[in-house]
């Protein structure tokens, strides 16, 4: 799924806070405080929230990359989508 740096990842490439990335997603700042400070591989939570996260970073023009999807580079990481003009 999605881990707490490529979260921590994201919302730097899009210069936002916590807070502005609870709001967009739709869930409380200690929601993603809890899921930012994970250690342990992918982050943990429910899954309506993990989605939410994801579909907020997506929308915002945040593409998330998986061990096993194409990209330039190895391993897991972030990258921003062209979202055009």
């Amino acid at each position: 799924m999605i881990t707490a740096a490529q979260l921590r990842a994201a919302r730097a490439l899009l210069g936002i806070d916590q807070r502005t990335l609870a709001a967009l997603a739709g869930l409380s700042l200690p929601t993603i405080q809890r899921m930012e400070a994970s250690t342990a591989g992918t982050v943990g939570g429910k899954v309506d929230s993990l989605t939410r996260i994801v579909a907020a970073l997506d929308a915002a023009g945040v593409e998330l990359i998986g061990n096993a999807q194409p990209s330039q580079g190895q391993g897991r990481g972030v990258r921003l989508k062209d979202l055009g003009p």
